[in-house]
């Protein structure tokens, strides 16, 4: 099975970034039900390192906090744009709680994440290069600001690759306290 680690959104907050979706040539919006915040791409495991990892993120200890959504960009890939997101204002909880999630996952043995962590929302992945309306899109949505949004938890998922989407499980939710 296929894992991450994440923070699930609140419904309000999926839909209002679901209705961010308009016609963009090449663009795969992200369906509101599997809108998360990444902590931690894992990848496939069986099912011994699946007790393993959550032996691992149980351990994890940290306090709730809030965190903001804002602004839009994207991701490219070889000099093509490859996602579009929204991003989260600088949280330093956030990052402390990720470090830990990473550290965690380290001690048994998974390999460090190689990428710097961008926190994000992804909106949509494209399939097509980017025409003008992409501009259009990021600009009318670079002054987004979410409501705070408290975060008393963290969630192991899996996710099951499906004919026109991932299909993703919360298997396991950890407290913050």
């Amino acid at each position: 099975m296929r894992l991450f680690v994440a923070l699930d959104l609140p419904w309000e907050i999926k839909t209002t970034l679901a209705g961010f979706a308009f016609n963009l040539p090449g663009a795969r919006w992200v369906p509101a039900q599997n809108m998360h915040l990444t902590l931690r791409f894992i990848g496939e495991a069986k099912r011994l390192e699946a007790e393993e990892i959550d032996h691992a993120l149980a351990a994890v200890r940290g306090r709730g906090f809030s965190l903001v959504l804002t602004g839009a960009g994207w991701f490219e890939k070889a000099g093509r744009v490859s996602a579009l997101w929204i991003g989260v204002e600088r949280n330093e909880s956030l990052f402390h709680l990720q470090t830990k999630i990473e550290t965690a996952l380290r001690r048994i043995g998974l390999v460090h994440e190689r990428r710097r962590y961008t926190p994000h929302v992804t909106l949509a992945r494209m399939d097509l290069p980017v025409g003008p309306r992409f501009a259009e899109f990021v600009q009318s949505r670079n002054l987004y600001r979410s409501p705070p949004i408290p975060v008393a938890e963290f969630t192991l998922f899996s996710s099951y690759l499906g004919p026109d989407q991932p299909d993703y499980t919360a298997e396991v939710e950890y407290s913050l306290q």
